[in-house]
């Protein structure tokens, strides 16, 4: 599903114009990003969270040169832990 398609679900499942859909998703979509890059985590209960991981510096391989080492920089990764029930639901 792209973001036209899931556009298109959330006015069927909510009577909401696809205008106004549209518009409700990428204030979502803001939301959760202005969240995450002033450090906090979106938790929505039985759904998942959202949070900021830190990935620390490490050694790595150059795949073009798999005998030179090269410096691989610490980084911040945004991820997303599913919720149990919706966990439940894909495995039914």
């Amino acid at each position: 599903m792209n973001k036209s398609e899931l556009i298109t679900s959330i006015a069927e499942k909510s009577g909401l114009t696809k205008k106004d859909a549209e518009s409700a998703l990428n204030a979502f979509m803001k939301s959760v990003e202005e969240a995450l890059t002033s450090g906090d985590k979106v938790q929505l209960v039985g759904f998942g969270t959202f949070e900021v991981r830190e990935r620390k510096a490490r050694k790595g391989r150059n795949p073009r040169n798999p005998q030179e080492v090269i410096d691989i920089p610490a980084s911040k990764a945004p991820v997303f832990k599913a919720g149990k029930t919706l966990k439940e639901a894909v495995n039914k």
